[in-house]
């Protein structure tokens, strides 16, 4: 969905998840990768929702919100927490 390609700064609102610090996403067509530091957790686009590889039956579901997405994650069906996405302008790539 290009509508999520780009690069994403991933806060916290609120439920299970730890806190956000440094955590991205990065979308390009039917794929992507969440970054906390080091790590790295690829997972496949549908539609809006992300399907991690690793751990299995973790899936973020996304809703456009303004000009970012807000985001709630599961883990076999049940919500661990709430997110929102803010795109990172072209400026803060470099």
């Amino acid at each position: 969905m290009a509508e999520l390609d780009g690069n994403w700064d991933v806060k916290r609102t609120g439920g299970l998840l730890p806190p956000m610090v440094g955590v991205r996403k990065q979308i390009t067509g039917n794929e992507g990768v969440t970054t906390a530091g080091p790590l790295r957790f690829p997972f496949e686009v549908e539609g809006r929702s992300l399907r991690y590889r690793f751990p299995p039956g973790l899936v973020d579901e996304l809703e456009p919100d303004g000009d970012g997405f807000r985001g709630r994650a599961f883990l076999a069906g049940r919500e661990l927490g709430r997110f929102r996405l803010d795109r990172i302008a072209a400026t803060r790539e470099r």
